[in-house]
């Protein structure tokens, strides 16, 4: 499996349904028109064995950058990126209802962490950022991911953790 970057032309997506109509509208309407104006870049994970169907997507992910406020921070976090102003931002992540139960999130996930580690190789940030549905929260701190201490639904992970598991 792999993820490639959304192309409308190619890929179905008006099939698409995770059983989220704000994630479902995203995919259908707005993600290709964001990629196009450089303000985002969605990537899909499509279901190769369908391809007389139009390329059916799995899944998918939207990456992004973010400002960063240091206050929601535990105070060791606020010291040590205080001149940060930037974080890499998972902004969207769904998986099709059909496959659902399979651990694709999961995959969609690690492989959008590992884009975010290595754009942040490239020009650096600190912490990779995630607005969480509240009934996603549990998912993502199951993957490391901490509550900011003033905003709800807003996680975070630092890129030193990103590095220290891909590492192993």
């Amino acid at each position: 499996m792999h993820t490639i970057l959304l192309d409308k032309r190619v890929h179905n997506r008006q099939n698409f349904d995770c059983g989220e109509k704000a994630l479902n509208n995203y995919l259908k309407s707005i993600a290709s028109q964001q990629g196009a104006k450089d303000n985002a870049r969605t990537y899909v994970l499509i279901d190769t064995s369908k391809i007389n169907e139009g390329s059916t997507i799995i899944g998918f992910y939207t990456l992004t950058m973010s400002t960063l406020t240091l206050y929601g921070l535990p105070s060791k976090l606020q010291k040590k990126h205080q001149s940060a102003q930037t974080a890499g931002l998972i902004a969207r992540m769904a998986v099709d209802k059909k496959y659902q139960g399979k651990g694709l999130g999961e995959w969609l996930l690690v492989d959008a962490l590992k884009r975010l580690l290595s754009a942040s190789n490239e020009v650096g940030f600190p912490l990779v950022i995630v607005d969480a549905k509240h009934s996603a929260m549990a998912f993502y701190e199951k993957y490391g991911f901490s509550e900011f201490l003033d905003q709800d639904n807003k996680l975070f992970m630092t890129v030193a953790d990103i590095r220290l598991s891909s590492d192993k």
